[in-house]
């Protein structure tokens, strides 16, 4: 199984969990704050994934790390099982995967948008305020730009792209009159 549906699996139990209790959010902001944690300290996150460490050198170091957060009871456990079942280097992933849960039950979208030349606040507020209307949820737009685009709007909200680029009108037009000269 792929480490990417292996952290989904992780991260949906432990959302699960979160819901029983209403505990979610809370969990979610602990996992963050130990993946953080993780990323920025090259050492313990070698020590801590590491074969060449006894996995009961690798639980000391996470219990001493444990000692010194303030992360619940069930945090604390979901780190030890994910080092007991040598899954801890999949923390960022599952932490990612996590969020992506919090926000649909929050009923928060992720905007992907695309333009090829980057939006004025105004505009872009404008365009997420169309985006909620549309998908009935709040948006977090993810501006980018992509000159290749020419003009126009492109966004990806989940599975579903709205093309509304220029690049993407000049191709409709091109296999139209390719079309019509054919025939």
């Amino acid at each position: 199984m792929s480490n990417w549906r292996l952290s989904k699996r992780y991260a949906k139990a432990l959302f699960s969990l979160g819901r029983e209790g209403d505990s979610f959010n809370n969990y979610g902001r602990e996992l963050e704050k130990f993946a953080a944690f993780y990323r920025e300290n090259a050492e313990f996150r070698q020590a801590i994934t590491s074969p060449v460490f006894s996995i009961e050198d690798r639980r000391t170091l996470l219990q001493t790390v444990l000692n010194r957060s303030d992360f619940s009871v069930l945090i604390r456990n979901f780190l030890r099982l994910l080092l007991d079942k040598n899954r801890i280097g999949a923390i960022e992933d599952i932490t990612a995967y996590y969020a992506r849960l919090i926000d649909e039950a929050s009923n928060i979208a992720h905007a992907e948008i695309v333009t090829a030349r980057p939006l004025k606040q105004r505009t872009l507020d404008n365009v997420v305020k169309s985006l909620e209307g549309l998908t009935s949820k709040k948006i977090k737009p993810h501006p980018r730009e992509n000159p290749e685009i020419i003009g126009g709007v492109i966004v990806k909200i989940g599975d579903t792209i709205f093309d509304g680029s220029v690049r993407t009108q000049i191709e409709v037009l091109k296999e139209s009159f390719k079309r019509s000269y054919q025939g």
